[in-house]
């Protein structure tokens, strides 16, 4: 898959972004791909002509960026103006239209990328797996022919929109690993930035206390380029790290709880090739992170959060939700306003002394989920999409809660499931960790 330095270096050696554009429509349009239920819309017509501007101001001198042109796919969470936001839900369809972009979608327009539609997810964000009853679910791409496997989620059709090539970047969001865990399992790689970094102006709430936006892309430098994008900081070149003294700490308290024998064997193989490196891995204890589950037991920020958003909706639209993830949503209704004010107060408690172990780690690292995707029927009963759907959020929402920086890259052997390696950094420590996931996905990746 090319990385978007590649795609800069060909248009400006002469390729055109109206023949990258056809390309990623075809892809979509194929009646044996997964276009369909990748995407809810596709801006065919407004990518030609968005497509063909750029060739224009190209051959003018006048690009907007180096990346103009590039097709990417934005997650059906945010706001495109003339559109109407689903959130991958039918009960939003009648929705008015968006009268502006959201902050995200106009920042990546003024670097010149170009939308190529809305992709699927999760209804309403609300789950890992990437099931989607309403518009279909994309499959993974990774033996996809007789598997059936669930891309992850919830941002399931944007990490399958740059795996079969029907966008070259996705805008995706991350509340408990959504950015991360269809990275993990597709094999690519996925940015949770700290949260305040990117503004959520313009995307459909699930928590506002743990949304973060980030993309899913095929390189760390594809991820760093659309973070300076995002954030409006023009800086996207990753700085050189040495792996040599880098110190990473493994917790062993419940990250690798449940891991199967394939993540385990990369897990192990990564781990090896740092140390190999001169990498000081360390493992560490950390037995907070068995509190979680108790301070979240009444559903966390997502169910209070959601419930607060979607409690109007609810009561004119119930039978129009997803039941899964209607039932995770009116968990909120179980916290009173002592329940939520615990909740903050425990949070920034659980924080300070998280930090205080981690500090003087460059980052931690662990598995970003301890199983490789599993089938669609799988998950057909009600109890094991519960327990599968929480064993994908045990690792990636620990970034979130913490509000720190995190990021999902390539670790098992070519032609292997994929498997997603995740580093966690501190607060606002966003691009000292890109740079040493940079560092890190040069060893473990399967494409190096």
């Amino acid at each position: 898959m090319p990385t978007l330095a590649d795609l800069a270096d060909a248009l400006a050696g002469g390729r055109t972004s109206r023949d990258l554009t056809e390309e990623c429509l075809a892809r979509i349009a194929d009646p044996d791909g997964e276009g369909s239920r990748a995407f809810i819309k596709v801006h065919a017509e407004q990518a030609r002509a968005t497509a063909d501007f750029h060739d224009r101001s190209r051959r003018n001198g006048a690009a907007a960026s180096r990346f103009a042109g590039i097709p990417v796919s934005i997650k059906d969470l945010f706001d495109i103006a003339g559109d109407v936001t689903t959130a991958g839900s039918i009960a939003l369809r009648d929705a008015p239209p968006a009268t502006r972009d959201a902050i995200a979608v106009a920042r990546l327009k003024a670097a010149g990328f170009v939308p190529i539609g809305r992709t699927n997810m999760t209804e309403f964000a609300f789950s890992g797996l990437g099931i989607n009853p309403h518009y279909g679910t994309p499959l993974n791409i990774h033996d996809r022919r007789t598997g059936l496997r669930i891309p992850g989620g919830s941002s399931s059709g944007a990490a399958v929109s740059v795996t079969d090539g029907m966008a070259f970047a996705a805008l995706g969001t991350d509340t408990g690993g959504s950015c991360r865990i269809p990275a993990a399992l597709c094999g690519l790689v996925g940015f949770k930035p700290t949260a305040a970094r990117v503004p959520l102006d313009g995307t459909v709430p699930l928590s506002f206390s743990l949304d973060s936006i980030g993309p899913i892309a095929t390189s760390v430098a594809c991820c760093a380029a659309l973070d300076a994008v995002l954030t409006g900081n023009n800086a996207h070149k990753l700085s050189a790290v040495p792996l040599d003294g880098l110190r990473l700490a493994v917790p062993q308290t419940m990250v690798c709880d449940g891991i199967d024998s394939e993540v385990g064997r990369a897990f192990t193989a990564a781990q090896s090739k740092l140390s190999g490196a001169g990498a000081r891995i360390s493992d560490i204890p950390l037995r907070e992170l068995s509190e979680l589950a108790r301070i979240t037991s009444k559903g966390g920020f997502g169910a209070a959060e959601s419930y607060a958003f979607h409690r109007p909706i609810i009561a004119a639209k119930r039978d129009l939700y997803d039941p899964r993830v209607l039932s995770r949503i009116q968990r909120g209704a179980e916290q009173d306003a002592a329940d939520y004010i615990n909740l903050v107060s425990a949070r920034k408690d659980f924080s300070r002394r998280v930090r205080a172990i981690t500090e003087p780690y460059d980052a931690l690292l662990m598995p970003t989920v301890p199983i490789v995707a599993p089938r669609l029927r799988d998950l057909e009963s009600d109890e094991a999409f519960s327990r599968i759907n929480l064993l994908m959020l045990r690792n990636p929402t620990l970034a979130n809660f913490l509000d720190g920086c995190s990021i999902s890259i390539p670790c098992h052997r070519q032609g292997d499931a994929p498997v997603g390696l995740m580093l966690i950094g501190q607060h606002a420590d966003d691009a000292r960790l890109l740079a040493i996931a940079g560092a890190i996905e040069r060893l473990v990746a399967p494409r190096y």
